[in-house]
């Protein structure tokens, strides 16, 4: 499906094609604290439409993933990394996907703590 999304003050705006039939949330130490529900997508499914310079990264323990948020609000609204077969995907928290109802998803939890 096709979502448009972005960041709590705006600034930070995309689309995305992505499914949200599995998505999950995490328990390593940045996700547990961030509280986020994430949708894994191909890189080519999402396009930034607005907020490139507003975005700052942060990057932890193998530091293979970009989390992006809004230098403004703070808010993480997508990052980008890569699949362990080096395909470029993003990860985008589906909190932050317009007109998502989050109570009809049912994510699964992965253990990111034990990675």
């Amino acid at each position: 499906m096709s979502y448009q999304g972005g960041c709590h003050c705006g600034k930070v705006r995309f689309s995305v094609e992505v499914d949200l039939s599995s998505p999950i949330t995490c328990n390593c130490s940045y996700c547990a604290k961030r509280g986020s529900i994430l949708a894994f997508t191909p890189a080519e499914n999402f396009t930034l439409e607005s907020g490139a310079a507003d975005l700052t990264d942060y990057r932890f323990n193998s530091k293979t993933i970009e989390h992006l948020f809004c230098a403004s609000c703070g808010m993480e609204s997508f990052a980008r990394g890569a699949m362990p077969d080096g395909k470029k995907m993003v990860a985008v928290n589906v909190r932050c996907l317009d007109g998502v109802d989050l109570d009809a998803l049912q994510p699964h939890q992965v253990d990111g703590r034990s990675r």
